[in-house]
């Protein structure tokens, strides 16, 4: 197993983990909850053997990046902006392609609007918009209080989040046979537990999303990508999301679940390859 970062930068005093990879015109990848950068795995090297720049990372309180302990440390989504910003700053990007996935797809539209000059095109892959987070499942699970989730002991917090990672994908055995046990190990033991509710799960709300103007995202190139199987986003909010963005592009991929990139990683990367041609 080998993660996609491999440098280490402190922006706004806080450690994240990137990795640049390839050379060409820049792409960033955004990833979502409970995830990281790895997700990417399968996707960034038909980026860069199209001839792309690929800027990947970790957000903060996520994956390889620095998970702080102090609890006023804001790992929202809207606090993920300027961690972005000061990559791009430390990589020195204006002039961007932005692909995001699940909650990073909060991350990127807000960028977006706010530097709509420094964005070529963006892609989102399955990700939250409106109110259509915390999903129907996740919702019931905080409705009811999470404390039981965030003291159980280790092994059965770990079989539940396996079986909440298999929710979303259509590919188990895929799953279980490459990423599975790099995501738990992420969220599980003595730092990972801890830390998914504290920078995760406890910023699950779509107050981050329901103040995004979607429809000024029409003045960008945009395409959403979405599988029909998504359990965690159904595929209504794709077609809401289409909707509310003049001009953007709809793929629904079949046989694919809310972890597109592990599902259909050949699918996806052809469309971002075509896509990223077509609106360099």
């Amino acid at each position: 197993m080998s993660h996609l970062v491999t440098d280490h930068a402190l922006i706004n005093n806080s450690r994240i983990a990137y990795g640049i990879h390839g050379v060409g015109e820049p792409v960033v990848l955004i990833h979502g909850t409970p995830s990281s950068s790895y997700i990417w795995r399968d996707v960034l090297p038909v980026l860069v053997e199209a001839g792309y720049k690929v800027h990947v990372f970790d957000l903060l309180g996520f994956g390889l990046s620095e998970r702080p302990w102090d609890p006023s440390v804001d790992t929202s989504v809207s606090a993920q902006v300027p961690i972005l910003e000061g990559l791009l700053d430390l990589w020195g990007l204006d002039d961007l392609h932005v692909i995001s996935h699940d909650i990073g797809g909060a991350v990127a539209p807000r960028f977006a609007i706010q530097s709509p000059d420094r964005v070529r095109s963006l892609t989102m892959i399955d990700v939250v918009s409106f109110d259509s987070w915390p999903s129907k499942r996740t919702k019931e699970q905080m409705q009811a209080g999470l404390q039981h989730l965030i003291d159980a002991p280790d092994a059965q917090h770990s079989e539940h989040f396996r079986e909440w990672l298999f929710s979303a994908v259509q590919n188990k055995q895929r799953l279980a046979d490459t990423a599975l046990d790099t995501y738990l190990d992420f969220v599980s033991g003595p730092i990972g537990q801890g830390s998914l509710f504290q920078h995760q799960v406890r910023h699950y709300d779509p107050k981050h999303t329901n103040s995004i103007e979607y429809s000024k995202l029409g003045a960008l190139p945009v395409q959403l990508i979405w599988g029909a199987d998504d359990a965690w986003q159904v595929v209504d909010w794709a077609h809401k999301l289409h909707e509310a963005i003049p001009g953007s592009e709809l793929h629904i991929l079949e046989n694919c679940g809310h972890f597109a990139m592990e599902d259909q990683p050949e699918q996806i990367s052809d469309l971002l390859v075509d896509f990223l041609k077509r609106k360099g």
